[in-house]
C-alpha cells in the first residue's frame, strides 16, 4: 500500500458543503444529458435510416472513449487542477449534442456522440470529480462525500429524462436534444469552485484550506504519476476490481442505452420510457447515498459483491414477469438502486490501496475498464436486438457477467473497517 500523504487539508464544514454542491452539480448535468440519449435512439434511426446497429455503434464508441478520457483527464487535473478540465469537458458535450441531430452517417454520429459528448463527459466525469472532493474531505467522511457526489449524476438523469421526453413530444427530438446540450453550460461556474490540484496544492475555496494554519513543515512527496500506476497495476486488489467494473459498465450501458428499446418492446408508449429512466435515476440517488453511508460500516468489497448479486436476481426475475408499465417501473426503480451504487465503494477501496495524491488518475484507469464493458453492453445491445428481435440473450449475458462480478470481488483483502463511534470520537 502506498504511503503518500495528500496534497491538501480538508475544508472547513460549509465549504464542504459548497465543494460538494459543484462537484454533484456538474455530475448531474453531464451525466442526465449522457443518460437521456437512450431516447433519441429511434428517432435517430427513423432519421438516418442507418440501422439501430450501426447507431449503437456510436453509443456503444461513446462509452469507451468516456472511459478512455477519464485517466488521461484525471492526470491533467492531478498536475494542473481540475478546473481547466471540467470547463473543456463541459463545453465538448455541450458542442457534441448540439452537433448530433445535423449528423446522417455512422461515422458523422461517432464523432458528435462517440469522441465530442462523450469525452467532453469524460472529462467532466467522476474520476475529476471525485479525486477533487475527496481530497478535502476528511477520510472517515469520504464514503458519504462520494455518494452524495454520485447522486448528483442520479439526480441528474431524475430531472433530464422526462425533460427531455417532454421536449421531444413538444419541439420535435432535434430542438429537444439542442436545448438538453445548452443546459450543460449550466454548470461552468464550477470549475471555478473546483480549480485545485493534488501537485500543487490546492487553489482558490481549496487554497485556504490548504494553506490555513499550516507551518512551514512540507507534505512528503507524492509518488510520480508513472510509479503510481506500475503500483496500482501490480496490486491484485486493484485489478480484480477493475474487472468487477468492466461487468457494470456492460449493465449500465445496456439500460442507458436500450432501457427505451426494452420499453418499446414491451409495447409501452415513449412516457413510460422517459419514466422508466427517471425512475432509474431517482432509485439511484438512494442507493447511492445509502451506498456511501455504508462504506464507513461495512467492508467495501463485500458490499460489491452484494450490489451485483441483486443485479443478477432482479434481471432473473424480470425475464420471467408480465411487462406491464408498473413491473418496467419496478424493475427501472431496483436497477437503480444498484445502478451506480458501485461507485463509492470502488473509488473508497482504490484511494484506501493508494491515497488521493493520485486518485484522478488510478480511478480514472478503473473507470475505463468500466467503459470498456459499457461499449459491450451498448453495442450488444443493438447487434442482439437486430439479429433476434429481442434482448433476452443480452439480459442472460448480463446475469453470467453479473454473478461473476459478485464472485471476484470476494478475494479482495481489505481491512474490516473501524467501528463507527471509533471514527467519530
Amino acid at each position: 500500500m502506498s504511503t503518500s500523504t495528500d496534497a491538501s487539508r480538508p475544508l472547513a464544514a460549509p465549504a464542504v458543503w459548497l465543494v460538494l454542491l459543484a462537484a454533484a452539480g456538474t455530475f448531474a448535468l453531464t451525466m442526465g444529458t449522457r443518460q437521456t440519449m437512450g431516447l433519441f435512439l429511434s428517432p435517430l434511426n427513423t432519421s438516418t435510416g442507418l440501422g439501430l446497429a450501426s447507431i449503437s455503434l456510436a453509443f456503444a464508441f461513446g462509452q469507451l472513449w468516456w472511459g478512455l478520457t477519464q485517466p488521461v483527464a484525471g492526470a491533467i487535473a492531478d498536475r494542473y487542477g481540475a478546473g481547466r478540465v471540467l470547463l473543456a469537458g463541459a463545453l465538448l458535450v455541450a458542442l457534441g449534442t448540439v452537433l448530433t441531430p445535423f449528423m446522417t452517417s455512422t461515422w458523422g454520429l461517432v464523432l458528435a456522440i462517440g469522441v465530442l459528448a462523450a469525452g467532453g463527459a469524460g472529462m467532466a466525469g467522476p474520476a475529476v470529480l471525485m479525486s477533487a472532493t475527496m481530497r478535502l474531505i476528511p477520510a472517515q467522511r469520504r464514503g458519504l462525500a462520494t455518494g452524495i457526489v454520485n447522486a448528483g449524476g442520479s439526480f441528474g438523469q431524475f430531472a433530464m429524462a422526462p425533460l427531455a421526453a417532454t421536449l421531444m413530444v413538444g419541439l420535435g427530438w432535434m430542438s429537444a436534444m439542442q436545448v438538453i446540450g445548452l443546459l450543460v453550460l449550466l454548470c461552468l461556474p464550477a470549475a471555478w469552485l473546483l480549480r485545485g490540484s493534488a501537485s500543487a496544492g490546492a487553489t482558490g475555496i481549496s487554497g485556504t484550506a490548504a494553506t490555513a494554519g499550516a507551518g512551514p513543515a512540507r507534505a512528503p512527496q507524492a509518488p510520480g504519476l508513472r510509479a503510481a500506476v506500475g503500483e496500482a497495476l501490480r496490486h491484485p486488489g486493484y485489478r480484480l476490481l477493475a474487472t468487477g467494473f468492466f461487468v457494470c459498465g456492460f449493465h449500465v450501458a445496456f439500460l442507458a442505452t436500450h432501457l427505451p428499446g426494452v420499453v418499446a418492446a414491451c409495447g409501452l408508449p415513449t412516457e413510460w420510457a422517459g419514466w422508466s429512466l427517471a425512475m432509474l435515476g431517482l432509485f439511484n440517488i438512494v442507493g447511492s447515498i445509502a451506498m456511501g453511508w455504508a462504506v464507513g460500516r461495512w467492508r467495501m468489497k463485500s458490499l460489491l459483491s452484494l450490489v451485483y448479486a441483486a443485479r443478477a436476481l432482479a434481471v432473473l426475475v424480470f425475464l420471467f414477469a408480465p411487462k406491464t408499465g408498473a413491473v418496467v417501473l419496478l424493475f427501472s426503480a431496483v436497477m437503480g438502486l444498484t445502478f451506480l451504487s458501485t461507485v463509492p465503494p470502488t473509488a473508497g477501496l482504490v484511494a484506501k490501496f493508494f491515497g488521493t495524491a493520485n486518485l484522478a488518475t488510478l480511478f480514472g484507469l478503473v473507470m475505463f475498464a468500466h467503459q470498456v464493458g459499457g461499449f459491450f453492453g451498448a453495442w450488444l445491445g443493438g447487434r442482439v436486438f437486430d439479429a433476434t428481435g429481442s434482448y433476452d440473450w443480452v439480459w442472460y449475458i448480463d446475469i453470467v457477467l453479473a454473478v461473476g462480478a459478485a464472485l471476484v470481488h470476494l478475494p479482495i483483502r481489505e481491512a474490516r473497517p473501524r467501528p463507527v463511534a471509533a471514527v467519530a470520537a
